[in-house]
């Protein structure tokens, strides 16, 4: 890896806890959804920036399912989230320790699924790798999602960061081809072919 590297802004799903992406919808099947309206994905990415609260998402699709609990709702909705193999969090622990870049979080996520995340990882270890961090984005906070390009100017502009000097660690194509041609490095990493932890070792 380019030793010109003075910053290293992660994602968070399939980079550090690992995601069944399908499973989502795979679960809503079995429950009776027979497509993905183009309704729902709007209500999705609305929740996904934080356009709707948690209560009117759930209820958006309990209106359309109205034979299921809003347990079943949610369960199936967080079904996307699997493990957080705890080698990943050693590697980012001890990049933090070494000092040597800049480290941030920008992650598209919303309310329900990091409450699962803290469920699956413990909140202790959640709050040791959010600490490794100089800062954590989460578009459901910020009213913005990857890959629109304020996502990254805005990171850029505020921690003072040199483009050219920043590697970006996404496993969307989309999401680092947006970040490349602002000039920043980047890392289109493979799900279950590459490791977050494999980083320093190319």
């Amino acid at each position: 890896m380019n030793m010109e590297i003075k910053n290293i802004i992660f994602d968070f799903g399939d980079v550090f806890i690992n995601l069944d992406k399908p499973a989502t919808l795979r679960e809503m099947q079995k429950l009776g959804l027979t497509e993905l309206t183009s309704e729902m994905d709007a209500a999705n990415k609305a929740y996904e920036k934080g356009e709707i609260s948690t209560q009117v998402f759930i209820d958006f699709y309990h209106h359309h399912f109205p034979h299921l609990t809003k347990n079943q709702l949610v369960l199936a909705w967080n079904a996307i989230i699997l493990d957080f193999p705890s080698h990943r969090l050693q590697f980012l622990k001890n990049l933090q320790k070494q000092a040597k870049h800049r480290l941030f979080l920008w992650s598209n996520t919303n309310a329900l699924h990091l409450g699962r995340v803290q469920e699956v990882m413990g909140k202790s270890d959640y709050q040791t790798f959010l600490a490794c961090f100089e800062k954590h984005y989460f578009s459901h906070e910020l009213g913005i999602r990857k890959p629109e390009e304020v996502c990254f100017t805005n990171i850029l502009a505020e921690q003072n960061l040199v483009a050219e000097q920043t590697l970006f660690i996404d496993d969307t194509a989309e999401n680092t081809e947006a970040a490349a041609r602002l000039g920043m490095q980047v890392w289109n990493i493979k799900p279950g072919l590459e490791d977050v932890s494999q980083l320093f070792k190319a």
